[in-house]
């Protein structure tokens, strides 16, 4: 059973644009806090919030090492958000797949004024 709190907790901190190209950047690799503060024009402070918010819901982790604290990516991060898309996605194929069929089995019947026109 998937834990909707944590799926709620991902989809929250990924609607801030900001928290995405924080974990864009994070997708080359580990940054400082303050490489990755360097292109928003913000305060410190503001992009240390957008960071306890990527680490809280488990999308990043973070280190420090004397004064200077590095993120990255942790790699088990989207995979409850990803299960939750899969476990919608399968269903939701199996229809378009079943909707194919049908479709093409409605192409290759003759029209109905045809079967008639033949009969006559």
């Amino acid at each position: 059973m998937l834990n909707y709190s944590e799926i709620d907790g991902i989809l929250r901190a990924l609607v801030e644009p900001t928290r995405r190209q924080i974990l864009e950047r994070l997708s080359r690799g580990p940054a400082t806090v303050s490489q990755l503060a360097e292109p928003f024009g913000m305060t410190f402070a503001a992009v240390l919030q957008h960071l306890q918010a990527l680490e809280a819901c488990g999308l990043i982790r973070s280190e420090k090492t004397g004064r200077v604290r590095t993120c990255r990516i942790d790699l088990g991060g989207l995979g409850p958000l990803a299960d939750w898309i899969a476990e919608r996605r399968i269903p939701a194929e199996r229809h378009l797949d079943r909707l194919g069929q049908i479709l093409a089995e409605t192409d290759q019947s003759p029209p109905k004024n045809q079967e008639k026109d033949e009969q006559q």
